[in-house]
């Protein structure tokens, strides 16, 4: 399957298998699967700083916590595939060691220090980061942005609204109050993603 998927990933990037959007990549679901397309050449970073956290941390043997990157290349990655948290008022959160025990597993906090400390990951504690295991417990799924990407790169397209920014507003369109992807301080298309804003 993941030949195939590697061979053929344009056919299974559809509408119907979509799942996320990040500022830099857009993910699609395919069986066990998740294909994370690059939008833009950070996200091409990010999923080989991915592929690279996790086969370092399977040697320390901390890899449940990590969704696998099985490939990555220039146009896309491919990883396993975690139903991804659900939002709280239509936006994500930050995640919290006391009110969010039930989902915190072992290791976590070893895990979460291991990237910070090591690998100098970035936003580590946001809910659109992590997916829910088969026991119900966190997954890091999205773990490849680095404070140094983040802060060189990632910032200054953001500030020339290149890259999108996540403000929570009302959609002009649906008149739903959820986050909104923006392009600079002068984008006046404030509608969400599905009333067709990407």
């Amino acid at each position: 399957m993941l030949e195939e998927l590697i061979k053929n990933w344009k056919l299974y990037c559809k509408e119907e298998n979509f799942v996320g959007l990040g500022s830099t990549r857009k993910v699609y679901r395919v069986s066990d699967y998740v294909i994370k397309v690059n939008l833009h050449p950070i996200g091409y970073h990010q999923s080989k700083n991915e592929f690279e956290i996790y086969t370092t941390m399977a040697y320390k043997y901390l890899d449940p916590l990590l969704a696998q990157t099985y490939y990555y290349d220039e146009l896309i990655s491919i990883q396993k595939y975690y139903a991804p948290l659900e939002l709280i008022d239509n936006q994500s959160y930050e995640i919290n060691l006391e009110n969010h025990s039930h989902l915190i597993p072992d290791s976590f906090e070893k895990v979460l220090n291991e990237l910070d400390k090591n690998f100098d990951c970035f936003d580590l504690r946001d809910s659109s980061n992590y997916g829910l295991d088969n026991e119900g417990k966190l997954v890091f799924i999205d773990y490849g942005m680095t404070k140094s990407l983040y802060e060189s790169k990632w910032v200054p397209l953001a500030e020339e609204g290149i890259l999108p920014q996540i403000y929570f507003d009302i959609c002009n369109s649906c008149r739903v109050e959820k986050e909104l992807r923006m392009y600079g301080d002068n984008d006046k298309d404030k509608r969400c993603y599905e009333c067709g804003k990407e």
